[in-house]
């Protein structure tokens, strides 16, 4: 009868090491998982910034040309650099101003010929391309991750961990709508 007893009291202590390494294990993961998220939010909040720097050059040098749209410009891109990007609606948001204010720097640039054709022009408008292709890589990364956190959340066992431990699951970054329906139909360019 003792040595069932012990048997028993063996088996339910290893099963109880078990859960306690799965509940381990899990949690190492899902705090890595969110640190990556946050990592990544950090590199997109980082090439938004720089974004906004050359934006903001981009509107100094107009400043010559056209005084009163550049001092207009200069003072909306100080005042939205400083927007926070710690959520994905946060990016969205910011992204979309950025397209706004690009457009207004290229219709300015397609006024002012002489500007278009400046070298320092040309630099810019290439580090801004290159700043948004950083911010896209930066936004699938944080989106794989997102992938990878989110369905630790939601599939069992981990899910009960992960609620146990209070882990969410992340929003996407995802394409802003003016931006998407901006591209150009190929159907129509072949009709």
């Amino acid at each position: 009868m003792v040595t069932a007893l012990v048997s028993i009291l063996g088996i339910i202590f290893i099963l109880v090491i078990i859960i306690l390494l799965y509940i381990y294990q899990t949690q190492r993961k899902l705090v890595n998982l969110d640190e990556l998220c946050k990592n990544a939010m950090s590199q997109i909040s980082v090439q938004l910034n720089s974004r906004w720097d050359a934006l903001l050059a981009l509107a100094k040098m107009a400043s010559k040309y056209t005084k009163h749209e550049s001092e207009t410009l200069i003072k909306v891109i100080t005042a939205r650099r400083q927007t926070p990007t710690e959520t994905a609606e946060d990016v969205t948001k910011q992204q979309g101003e950025l397209t706004q204010i690009m457009g207004r720097l290229m219709a300015i640039g397609e006024a002012y010929p002489e500007l278009k054709a400046s070298d320092l022009f040309d630099k810019t408008m290439d580090s801004i391309n290159s700043y948004e292709e950083n911010v896209r890589m930066s936004r699938m990364v944080y989106n794989d991750t997102a992938t990878k956190m989110n369905r630790m959340v939601r599939m069992w066992p981990s899910s009960f961990v992960a609620s146990m431990l209070n882990f969410r699951e992340k929003a996407y970054l995802t394409v802003d709508e003016e931006k998407k329906n901006s591209y150009p139909n190929i159907d129509e360019a072949f009709n």
